[in-house]
């Protein structure tokens, strides 16, 4: 009797192990993602949302300098329009668009007057559109006279830096992975022993 409790339990247990593993390769292809940034761009926050079709999802970016929108179409197929001059762009009134099915990106000048608006759109092609925007500053470097470069930050406050939030969100992910999985591996071996 004992016997078919014990082994829908640890079918239960292979099942969870199997999902973590598939939520780590998951971490794994966002970290080879993350990896492709080049070395001066600093992530400053993700969007993530849904937009229906034929409709605006709309956002306003204040900070100074160069900026980097990156945004993929996880469901459906959503369209990037920014400007300067308004804070609602629509496919009729845009200073810069980026219009592919999948990855958008777009470059933001510093030159562009703040607040920026931002414009996501989802094509009609779809019901509903979700995406993920990822927002980059760009430092600029300079070359000191021993021939290091260094990049240095345009707008900078004292405290915590811009950005490291994102790296405790990261830091924090990775630890509540270990503590899961030790978890399941003890409750595997008091199921064996």
């Amino acid at each position: 009797m004992a016997a078919p409790w014990r082994s829908a339990l640890l079918l239960l247990l292979l099942l969870l192990l199997l999902l973590l593993a598939s939520q780590a390769l998951t971490q794994a292809g966002r970290l080879k993602e993350d990896a492709e940034v080049p070395a001066g761009w600093l992530l400053l926050y993700i969007v993530r949302g849904r937009v229906e079709a034929g409709s605006y999802n709309y956002h306003k970016l204040n900070r100074e300098g160069r900026i980097v929108l990156r945004m993929r179409s996880l469901k459906g197929d959503a369209d990037l329009y920014v400007s300067d001059s308004t804070l609602h762009p629509t496919f009729d009134d845009y200073k810069l668009q980026s219009v592919t099915c999948g990855q958008d990106g777009l470059w933001i000048p510093a030159s562009f007057r703040r607040p920026v608006g931002i414009g996501i759109y989802g094509h009609p092609s779809h019901q509903e559109s979700e995406f993920e925007m990822k927002v980059y500053y760009v430092r600029t470097w300079e070359q000191r006279s021993s021939g290091e470069v260094v990049f240095v930050e345009e707008s900078t406050k004292p405290g915590k830096k811009q950005g490291d939030e994102s790296k405790d969100a990261s830091m924090e992910d990775e630890f509540l992975f270990w503590i899961l999985l030790i978890s399941i591996l003890k409750m595997v071996l008091l199921l064996l022993y």
